[in-house]
């Protein structure tokens, strides 16, 4: 079993890497114009249809053109509409022979559009009721009804193109609505592209090597073994969750300009969707749709100019946020990161020095701070005695230019501490931990009354009193324990990041999907990579800490 699934494997691969290249043969010297035909070939080996809306003389008709010879034995039918085409010159004249012997209304359809597998018709808005009500029953049902027979139409993908869509109540919105890809092709932009086209131009016909073209057989085969492909539960509900996303832009008030319901996605084109999603997992070979496919959809669900961006910006919006539960787990790292912000405010909170104050005099109302140090533990560095302790309740740098690194605590003198404390502030000599350089420390009374020491940031510290009085065992143990579930989550949501990385890596590369789309999920979990990595430093140094306020207060 495990053999032949390893043979399957194997075979989706060489499949990717066959269709990968045909997609080259087709687009060579066809100037940014790959992606189009990238999702050209998607729908064709889907059996959808294609709307591509641009300017003339964008070499819409040579796309199609170039199509057709990704199939091995084929039929191409091109037409260029106008509002006095006639059902004859696209389904076949009638046959008058057949009209004289049997009174039978019959079409000579050989080399016309009942006929042919690939087909392109041009400003298709333009043709008459009888042609597109015809054309509506072929797209939708591959049948074409001729005299009292129903016959059979091979098409396997309908180009069609204009340069303006159908307008509004013009009867048009149900074949409109069967064109599930649609892309808007524009003018050659490079320079360097530009150049190209206009001195080396582009060869009608693409040289495909042999053995790539498609067989009629391989055809029919793949589009058996495709639909048999799963949607998950989980890509389900990333689909859903993108509906969401479209609809309610729907439900927004309408801009200026962007006609009523123009972000509305009938229930049929998102059911012709998952059929297209299934072809790109199948022919990336995968077995099942996963993230990277369903960003395809931004060339399937809009209908105007205005519903693409909107759509394109829903698109942009999910591979940043949802494909692989960005959102989900930058919320996480928020809550940790609050959950550790809290228990900052509950050590300052629980020690650190607020001063009592009152005003002295009536003209200058200075005001003269008060705190009792009778309890204060006295100690000595080297050679100075009568020192105060004071630990440091936040994460700093250093508190003087003459150390590095992180300041636990500070000793000063007991005389200075007393009169800085009645000054509302000012500079102190002291000792930084346990080394013996003496340094000068600034302190200052911050809003909230609390004496704080300033870092080489010039960040206010606070900071609080090693006393005689004991120490609460039980605050430190529940701190202690906040600390460690708070690094527990984040080592779970590095993990998260680290699998959804590994998702995202394996779902590349992607023969079908626009660059640009990868490239902002790259970046969202590099992003996610970063905060998840500032914030276990951060959790680092609060579990050490916890773990050494019981030593500082030694």
């Amino acid at each position: 079993m495990e053999s032949a699934q390893a043979r399957t494997s194997a075979q989706r691969s060489l499949l990717s890497e066959r269709i990968n290249k045909l997609v080259q043969a087709l687009s060579d010297g066809v100037y940014e114009r790959e992606d189009t035909i990238k999702l050209c070939l998607l729908a064709a080996l889907s059996g959808e249809s294609v709307f591509l809306l641009g300017p003339p003389g964008i070499a819409k008709s040579l796309i199609a053109k170039r199509l057709i010879q990704a199939f091995e034995s084929s039929s191409y039918f091109e037409y260029l509409m106008t509002r006095f085409s006639t059902p004859e010159e696209v389904f076949g004249p009638l046959s008058i022979q057949e009209l004289k012997d049997n009174g039978r209304y019959v079409r000579l359809t050989d080399g016309y559009l009942p006929t042919s597998q690939v087909v392109f018709l041009d400003e298709i808005w333009k043709a008459g009721p009888a042609i597109l009500n015809t054309l509506l029953t072929v797209v939708n049902e591959k049948t074409f009804k001729n005299g009292s027979d129903v016959e059979p139409v091979p098409m396997r993908l309908l180009i069609s193109a204009s340069n303006e869509l159908p307008t509004e109540d013009s009867g048009l919105e149900a074949l409109y609505d069967r064109m599930l890809v649609r892309v808007f092709i524009n003018r050659i932009q490079n320079k360097q592209n530009f150049r190209s086209m206009l001195t080396v131009g582009t060869a009608q016909e693409a040289r495909v090597p042999e053995g790539l073209a498609i067989k009629d057989e391989e055809y029919h085969q793949w589009l058996q073994e495709l639909d048999q492909l799963d949607l998950s539960e989980a890509m389900f509900e990333k689909l859903f969750q993108l509906k969401i996303m479209i609809e309610a832009k729907e439900n927004t008030p309408s801009q200026e300009g962007q006609p009523p319901g123009d972000m509305y996605v009938s229930d049929r084109r998102w059911k012709k969707a998952v059929k297209l999603l299934k072809a790109s997992a199948y022919f990336n070979g995968r077995d099942e749709i996963n993230a990277l496919d369903l960003m395809l959809l931004q060339d399937c669900l809009w209908n105007s100019p205005h519903s693409r961006l909107t759509v394109r910006e829903c698109i942009s919006s999910f591979a940043s946020d949802h494909a692989y539960n960005q959102t989900k787990i930058r919320q996480d790292i928020e809550l940790q990161q609050n959950q550790l912000s809290q228990l900052e405010e509950a050590i300052t909170d629980k020690f650190s020095m607020v001063l009592s104050a009152d005003t002295e005099g009536t003209i200058r109302r200075k005001n003269v701070y008060h705190y009792n140090l009778s309890h204060a533990k006295r100690y000595q560095v080297g050679n100075t005695s009568d020192l105060v302790k004071l630990v440091l309740l936040q994460s700093n740098l250093s508190v003087t230019d003459h150390d590095t690194g992180d300041s636990r605590w500070v000793y000063v003198p007991y005389k200075e501490l007393e009169q800085l404390i009645k000054d509302g502030g000012g500079d102190a000599y002291g000792f930084v931990n346990k080394k013996t350089t003496l340094c000068r420390f600034h302190f200052e009374v911050d809003v909230s009354q609390k004496l704080v020491i300033k870092d080489i940031a010039n960040r206010a510290i606070a900071v609080t009193l090693a006393t005689n009085q004991g120490f609460d065992k039980s605050v430190l143990e529940n701190w202690h324990t906040t600390s460690l579930s708070v690094n527990q989550s984040l080592k779970e949501s590095e993990f998260e990041i680290r699998s959804a990385k590994s998702e995202f890596h394996a779902s590349l590369p992607h023969s079908f999907l626009d660059k640009s789309l990868p490239l902002l999920v790259e970046s969202s979990l590099q992003e996610l990579t970063g905060l998840v990595a500032k914030l276990q430093e951060d959790s680092e140094l609060a579990v050490n800490k916890v773990n050494r306020l019981d030593e500082a207060f030694e």
